[in-house]
């Protein structure tokens, strides 16, 4: 395990304003470790490649219990318009048996093990992971590697599997955020994968064919696109040896299926709005298109998405939140809630915000959002980004507490940046935001750029499109 010695500095740092050079005030410092410093009792995170092309990563941290995932390189981005859905459909499907697990016995072996067994898909990504005891970690990666290797998709389990697909899709339906946000990569990204739902139409779900989730398979799930992730009391040599046992390519998998390339989805500046007057509320989301997971400018716009930050009226505060739109949210009564967001993919994202409002503060409520958006490019304080920054650090660690999280975390980032960025060096990276990095960020992403709206619910009033795309060039000083 690699050490790194840890050592708390508070340094203070100087802010150059037009009346010169002052400090920081107390409350705006972090009291968080200095990075500049080695760390001590940061696990290391550990790092194989087979002659495969399948990635074993690794974190021990000597815990009694682990979680271990694989992470594979596809999702419904490489979907076409005919076989939109297959990615999710297939994910069903290895849950239902293979040659020396009928389904009933797979259930049965993860419960007496007192194991948990999940999974899920994403735009870019497939994830099946398991948790269970230290010593059990054998036994959940040969359950792992046999459900996904050797999944029988019997025509009669497919038949059924429909049935579920169909009811998920319906209580999807009936949470107003998720439909919001599919409407949003439907008209963002209209005309590419991007714009597709993750669970695909009706239709498609109703015609999908065994052979079609085999050919999906033989594409996507080859060991050059999978990364076995370990995190907790997970022993590095052994992964890897299993990964060695149990991954080979397998007999019935089509090594000459030609796997299709990516290309980049372009963002269209528009809006789709499903108006029904009879919704209590109306959701709107409103984003402008960002950068990828690899960019330099990623975490400049985190920063600059924590501090629009986000809201709850259960929250209260009135006057004493930090945050200027949560201020004007609850002193006047704007929204119910409001949320920033910060979604990325390989090459592209979607930086905005979801706001959930009364039908007639819609028009106040953007402006102000839009007001805070274009305060970013030219008068956003040295005192708010720190703050930020603190607020996203801590956000960030407490979202590596588990074994299952710091997994994620590495699964993810290997997929995404092709190596496990440690967070002494994400926390560098956020430490050297300033103010004037938010303001050049800002414009380069936000000012006069077109953006993409989505409204569902009572929403006339949400302003014309025009309107929306002409406030993306107010100077606010």
């Amino acid at each position: 395990m690699a050490s790194r010695l840890l050592s708390i500095q508070t340094p203070l740092k100087a802010l150059t304003t037009k009346y010169g050079v002052t400090q920081v005030p107390n409350c705006w410092r972090s009291t968080a470790a200095s990075c500049a410093s080695p760390r001590l009792n940061v696990p290391e995170t550990k790092v194989t490649t087979l002659e495969n092309g399948m990635r074993i990563a690794t974190e021990d941290n000597g815990s009694q219990t682990a979680t271990v995932g694989l992470w594979i390189d596809a999702g419904s981005r490489w979907e076409t318009e005919s076989n939109n859905g297959v990615a999710h459909f297939v994910e069903h499907m290895l849950f239902k048996g293979t040659p020396t697990r009928s389904q009933t016995a797979l259930e049965l072996e993860i419960e007496n093990i007192g194991a948990h067994l999940n999974a899920y898909t994403s735009r870019e990504q497939t994830v099946f992971y398991a948790k269970s005891l230290k010593s059990d970690v054998p036994k959940a990666v040969e359950i792992l590697a046999d459900i996904l290797q050797n999944s029988n998709f019997g025509e009669n389990e497919i038949d059924r599997e429909r049935g579920v697909i169909l009811r998920e899709m319906q209580e999807v339906e009936t949470n107003l955020q998720e439909v919001v946000f599919d409407y949003l990569h439907a008209t963002a990204y209209q005309g590419t994968p991007l714009g597709q739902t993750i669970l695909g139409p009706t239709e498609n779900i109703n015609s999908l064919k065994r052979k079609e989730l085999k050919e999906y398979v033989d594409i996507f799930y080859r060991p050059s696109r999978l990364v076995l992730a370990g995190a907790g009391g997970v022993d590095h040599q052994e992964l890897v040896d299993l990964a060695k046992t149990l991954f080979k390519n397998p007999k019935n998998l089509n090594m000459d299926a030609e796997v299709p390339h990516y290309s980049k989805c372009r963002f269209t500046g528009s809006e789709i709005k499903a108006r029904d007057d009879s919704l209590p509320l109306a959701h709107v989301a409103i984003a402008v298109e960002s950068c990828g997971w690899a960019d330099a400018d990623n975490i400049p716009l985190m920063v600059a998405n924590t501090i629009i930050g986000s809201w709850d009226r259960s929250q209260g505060g009135g006057n004493n939140n930090a945050n200027r739109l949560a201020r004007f949210a609850d002193s006047l009564d704007l929204c119910h809630s409001f949320q920033s967001f910060n979604t990325c993919y390989k090459d592209t994202g979607l930086w905005g915000a979801y706001f959930v409002c009364d039908k007639m503060k819609i028009m106040e409520f953007t402006f102000h959002l839009q007001e805070e958006w274009m305060r970013l490019c030219a008068s956003v304080t040295e005192a708010e980004v720190e703050r930020a920054k603190n607020v996203l650090k801590t956000n960030m660690l407490l979202q590596l507490d588990t074994s299952t999280q710091v997994c994620e975390d590495i699964g993810r980032q290997l997929l995404c940046y092709n190596r496990r960025i440690p967070p002494h060096e994400l926390e560098a990276r956020i430490n050297d935001v300033s103010a004037k990095n938010i303001h050049d960020i800002s414009m380069k992403y936000l000012f006069d750029r077109c953006p993409a709206v989505a409204a569902v619910g009572p929403v006339e009033q949400l302003v014309d499109y025009n309107r929306l795309r002409a406030a993306m060039r107010w100077v606010v000083l």
